[in-house]
């Protein structure tokens, strides 16, 4: 029997990807649009950041994410929907005052950054256990901003899919499942290739693998090249996948990906060869403990 695998479809994220490949989706009607499509070529979830229409840089606007949200269910009810809450987080020092936050500073409070997931309540939502240098900017998530999200993602009944960088963030994750912030059995993400964390490598992966609490359900995905190296690592190493058009940009070497749903059948065939198969929404439930529908 083929071991059902989860694969995820990251539809956009903050980054100036557009400029790179015009297949980004932006608007709110296209980021749903990509989210059935990816669906229907084999994605359980859909991971949503949005962006503002007029200019495609990220936005925290709860409209936005409300259009998204409703788009989607109105069209696929069954599909499970991962909200980020990673935007806010980004801190850029001033100049020439370091302690004045700079342009391109987004830090934002608990509440702000959550909202979303409190007004729409998705299945689940990524927290971010992690702070790092993130490219050329800093990516700041304190242990007391980590325990007020965690407690609202709680009271909206959203899943947390905790994303982890790097080894020392899986720690501190450990540590608030200890304390009984994060419940049990714990989801988590590995994030794999940002510069500066963790970098893309069998070996990187596994050791983080081998760092998650024995109960963990876990995910994993590299970025760029090495995104489809990855969903087979993670697959055959026992866990599940992500890709998307906010990963990776490519379907191959020189020729851009067309659409998110292209990345996810890609991923759907390379699974196939592995004996693995892509997870249902409804199966991707039970292995992520959710509740069914």
């Amino acid at each position: 029997m083929s071991r059902k695998t989860v694969i995820t479809c990251a539809l956009t994220g903050s980054f100036d990807t557009l400029s790179k490949n015009p297949a980004v989706p932006v608007s709110p009607k296209a980021i749903a649009q990509s989210a059935i499509e990816a669906a229907q070529a084999g994605a359980a979830v859909v991971h949503i950041h949005v962006r503002d229409p007029e200019t495609a840089k990220p936005s925290m606007d709860l409209a936005l994410y409300r259009e998204v949200v409703e788009r989607i269910r109105e069209r696929d009810g069954d599909v499970i929907l991962n909200l980020t809450t990673g935007a806010g987080g980004r801190y850029v020092p001033g100049e020439p005052d370091p302690a004045q936050a700079g342009p391109g500073t987004s830090l934002a409070s608990p509440e702000v950054r959550t909202r979303h997931v409190t007004a729409l309540r998705p299945e689940i939502c990524t927290l971010d256990v992690a702070t790092m240098n993130f490219g050329e900017h800093t990516f700041l998530n304190t242990p007391a901003h980590l325990r007020a999200m965690a407690a609202r993602i709680a009271e909206a009944g959203t899943r947390p899919e905790i994303e982890v960088f790097d080894l020392g963030q899986i720690e501190l994750a450990k540590h608030l499942i200890a304390e009984g912030h994060l419940a049990r059995p714990p989801l988590f993400q590995l994030c794999l290739g940002i510069p500066w964390g963790a970098p893309a490598t069998p070996e990187t992966l596994l050791q983080m693998r081998d760092r998650l609490p024995p109960d963990a359900v876990w995910s994993a995905f590299g970025i760029a090249r090495a995104e489809f190296p990855m969903v087979a690592l993670a697959a055959t190493a026992g866990g599940h996948v992500r890709v998307g058009l906010e990963d990776n940009l490519y379907l191959s070497r020189g020729q851009l990906a067309p659409s998110n749903a292209a990345l996810v059948e890609k991923a759907a065939t390379l699974l196939s060869l592995l004996d693995c198969a892509p997870a249902t929404p409804t199966e991707a439930r039970a292995l992520f403990g959710l509740a069914p529908r």
